[in-house]
């Protein structure tokens, strides 16, 4: 589903990814992890192609990213760590102006569906300026799954939430198992529950791993 072979990416003198290579088969949930500053934000930006490749080719979905080819962009959605909404609008209105970006006349039965597999069903008609940071994030979880795409990128989707947020996010990445998804991310506990691998990006390299091969790699300690 997502293939990445030899890429290289750099600003300026500074080589940010090195010959990476990956390949995310149809229904793995692989996490993208390194320290701050490896890469996995250039990584990321690249998958999207925001950035143009310098070396190295990018398939999604048998497609290849590239500014003249847009087939591959109907295979992805993307939550980005930080979700644009309008803090004016019900949850329900913003969801509404997202789905209408995709349609003119959008789906109402799954509007619905979403929202109540997020559970924000209920707080639909509240404005989204007075929601939690959870709830923040759940929107933006669920505008990225109404698109129904079959690849998910998600970027750090618990970052900066609470544990009772944390965990309501975790009920939600733990039912994408019909789905591809790479997620970023920086807690194990997260990985352990909803991964089946991790990609570790490191020095301009990248490794794959199983989340039990990983922990053991990295001394971490797997499953007893």
């Amino acid at each position: 589903m997502i293939k990445v072979t030899n890429l290289y990416q750099s600003f300026g003198k500074k080589t940010i990814l090195d010959g990476v290579n990956l390949d995310i088969k149809k229904h793995e949930i692989c996490a993208l992890v390194g320290r701050n500053g490896a890469g996995k934000s250039t990584f990321i930006n690249s998958l999207l192609g925001l950035l143009p490749v310098k070396q190295g080719t990018i398939t999604i979905n048998g497609s290849e990213v590239t500014r003249k080819n847009e087939e591959w962009k109907k295979e992805i959605a993307y939550l980005p760590e930080k979700f644009m909404l309008y803090p004016m609008l019900t949850g329900l209105e913003n969801m509404t102006f997202f789905a209408e970006a995709l349609a003119k006349v959008p789906d109402t039965d799954r509007i619905k569906q979403t929202l109540q597999s997020v559970r924000l069903w209920d707080d639909r008609d509240l404005q989204v300026k007075k929601y939690s940071k959870g709830m923040l994030q759940r929107l933006g979880l669920a505008i990225t799954l109404y698109q129904d795409a079959s690849i998910l990128i998600l970027d750090e989707p618990t970052s900066g939430i609470d544990p009772i947020g944390r965990r309501e996010i975790l009920e939600v990445l733990k039912t994408l198992h019909h789905k591809t998804v790479l997620l970023s991310s920086h807690h194990l506990d997260e990985i352990k529950q909803v991964c089946t691998h991790v990609a570790y990006l490191n020095d301009g390299k990248m490794e794959k791993y199983t989340v039990e091969d990983f922990l053991q790699s990295q001394k971490l300690g797997g499953s007893e």
